[in-house]
């Protein structure tokens, strides 16, 4: 017997109707399924977060050290052309980053202070959900936005929904422009994508990421956000704290003490 175009969608709608009030009724006949998942939603787990703390950054005026060895790790290109750099951890304004911050008491000087960005490593990263290949992920252990650059397909999805600036495009080949190759890290091709990953190669090995590690104002500092008796949760309970964009939802994990 032929059907109508019109008389499919019809039995096809009534069926996800009946589906779905299969799914409602079965978690009505056992609330505590429904609850179990609720619960296991709300469950604080592990998120590696960092703090940068602007006041003992400012101390070393014009050091780079943390730029540095992030770069030597990670083997970063190093480019003449501005447009085909490619960074994991730079520098800007302080003024840039919270455009949007305004307060009268705010130190004038602080405004222009050469600041550490990078990956905000968010909890609800936009990257992830706009990347068609799951190229980038988020760790569901610790937390960490990753990038799989042999599953990039160069669309810039990630680029385009991250409103952070945090990922970098390889239109060139990057390898010749590496100064010192660092052979336990593997090198990138024309046509992907990267950013800071946290480090996870070193912290694998028990390590801080590079960046924390030669920073010499220890104005760095990592670790669990999630646990009460860490660090960093204990300098974020002592100290006034901003994020950047935290207004957008993704919820950053990169902490900025004022």
């Amino acid at each position: 017997m032929k059907i109508t175009r019109k008389e499919f969608l019809k039995i096809s709608g009534a069926c996800l109707v009946a589906l779905s009030g299969k799914e409602v009724l079965a978690v009505l006949d056992n609330p505590a399924e429904g609850q179990s998942s609720s619960s296991s939603a709300g469950k604080a787990r592990k998120q590696l977060g960092m703090i940068v703390d602007t006041r003992k950054c400012a101390k070393a005026e014009g050091c780079t050290k943390c730029i540095q060895a992030c770069n030597a790790a990670h083997n970063i290109p190093s480019f003449q052309d501005p447009d085909h750099q490619i960074k994991w951890i730079w520098e800007k304004p302080f003024d840039d980053i919270f455009s949007s911050y305004e307060t009268q008491y705010l130190d004038a000087s602080l405004k222009e202070e050469p600041t550490p960005v990078l990956c905000n490593h968010c909890d609800n990263p936009p990257c992830v959900r706009v990347c068609p290949t799951g190229a980038t992920w988020k760790r569901p252990e610790d937390g960490i936005v990753m990038m799989d650059w042999h599953r990039c397909i160069g669309c810039r999805y990630c680029m385009a929904a991250c409103p952070y600036g945090a990922r970098s495009f390889n239109w060139v080949d990057p390898r010749p422009h590496i100064e010192r190759l660092n052979p336990d890290f593997p090198t990138r091709t024309k046509g992907v994508v990267e950013k800071c990953t946290f480090c996870s190669e070193r912290l694998a090995n028990g390590q801080l990421p590079a960046c924390v590690e030669a920073c010499p104002e220890k104005a760095l500092v990592f670790g669990d956000v999630n646990d009460p008796k860490s660090e960093v949760r204990q300098m974020l309970a002592k100290s006034y704290a901003l994020r950047r964009r935290a207004e957008l939802g993704t919820g950053p994990n990169i902490y900025y003490l004022i």
